[in-house]
């Protein structure tokens, strides 16, 4: 790492250098005289060179929509995992449901508090909060009880996320992270980790960084997960904190490029550092929308699903986007809730195969919807369950 880190200050071989041919291997030996000593000084002094790097990306102004394609190519994968917090508890063979059992199919002809859908290698999985339970099918066109379950074990549990290898969900009111692997018969639950915060409500996969981001919405904490490509034992890696978000509830986050922004329920929204959690930036927002769930970049604009106001209310729930988060304060914003009738409770987005899907409660059969964005238009909008 070294070494490629101070490479970049060299002059390229097929450029003009400034030093004579004959002094180079006198260059070269001061050179490798001087990697030598930085290399020592970093052990003797426990230094370690990071291995992400923040200094090729521009800091957003308040104004500046970053695009997708820029999103986390600085951000280098972690090295192999040589040291960490924790390991998972493994889950014991007696206690693991047997990869030779069928699956359950799933009991439910409805949904009871919807709050993620997402899709892994071509199989889709919705998160059926308050029947605390995780189910999945290959398709979204076949009624729900005919969808198989993939975990009943949670507790108000609330996301998914995969790098394919694994499948980590968040157990919220047991402070738990479960790990599933995918066998010949179905899904079954390998690994545990116990004492995750206060109520984990969020999971990320971030593939540039080949980590799952876990967040406790209740303690203003980032639980950071991997493991090694030729296992899939999994390891707690780090924990971030923001301070400020201590003791409030912060229900979701979102990795744009090399930031990360968090709808906290103090009325704002804070844009950070994902590296460092060092905040840059802190967008107040009016009381009617404290109660956010989560912030989405589609295309030019930021959307916000709305749960409450600042008393909790919920007639307060609605889907607002804007150009600036800046604006926010302001009531400049566009409120687009009409496009899905308006009047339950939006919750999470996510964008499968060009296609973005919202779930939502209060509203008798309007659980998931699905809609496109195209040329900054809301159009396609449709009730699949």
């Amino acid at each position: 790492m070294i070494t490629i880190s101070y490479a970049r200050n060299f002059t390229h071989p097929n450029r003009k250098s400034r030093f004579n041919n004959h002094n180079t291997p006198a260059l070269m030996r001061i050179t490798t005289l001087l990697l030598i000593i930085i290399t020592l000084v970093s052990i003797i002094s426990g230094c370690s060179f990071p291995f992400t790097s923040t200094d090729t990306m521009s800091d957003l102004s308040a104004t500046d929509i970053p695009m997708h394609n820029t999103s986390s190519q600085d951000r280098q994968p972690p090295v192999p995992i040589t040291q960490y917090l924790r390991p998972s508890e493994l889950v014991s063979v007696s206690d693991a449901v047997s990869s030779e059992t069928e699956p359950a199919i799933n009991t439910f002809t409805d949904l009871s508090v919807p709050t993620y859908l997402t899709k892994v290698e071509g199989t889709y999985f919705l998160v059926d909060c308050y029947h605390n339970q995780v189910i999945y099918h290959d398709n979204l066109e076949d009624p729900l009880a005919e969808w198989n379950v993939m975990t009943d074990e949670i507790e108000r549990g609330h996301t998914l996320a995969s790098d394919g290898d694994v499948y980590l969900l968040d157990d919220t009111e047991r402070n738990r992270i479960l790990v599933f692997e995918k066998q010949e018969k179905g899904y079954v639950h390998t690994q545990t980790f116990s004492n995750i915060g206060c109520r984990p409500h969020y999971i990320v996969y971030d593939t540039a960084t080949d980590t799952f981001y876990a967040w406790s919405s209740m303690t203003g904490e980032m639980y950071l997960f991997r493991h090694n490509a030729n296992s899939t034992r999994m390891y707690l890696t780090e924990i971030r904190r923001i301070e400020s978000l201590d003791q409030i509830y912060v229900r979701s986050f979102t990795i744009i490029g090399n930031d990360i922004y968090f709808v906290s329920g103090n009325s704002s929204i804070l844009r950070a550092d994902l590296g460092s959690f060092e905040i840059k930036d802190t967008y107040p927002v009016p009381d009617t929308m404290t109660g956010m769930i989560q912030l989405t970049l589609i295309q030019d604009y930021f959307y916000i699903t709305i749960s409450t106001d600042r008393t909790g209310n919920q007639d307060y729930a609605t889907i607002i986007r804007t150009h600036d988060l800046s604006s926010l304060s302001f009531g400049e914003y566009e409120d687009v809730y009409d496009y899905f009738i308006g009047g339950g409770t939006p919750y999470y987005l996510t964008e499968i195969d060009h296609a973005y899907y919202l779930t939502e409660h209060r509203l008798p059969g309007h659980s998931l919807w699905r809609f496109q964005v195209e040329d900054n238009e809301i159009i396609q909008v449709e009730t699949i369950y």
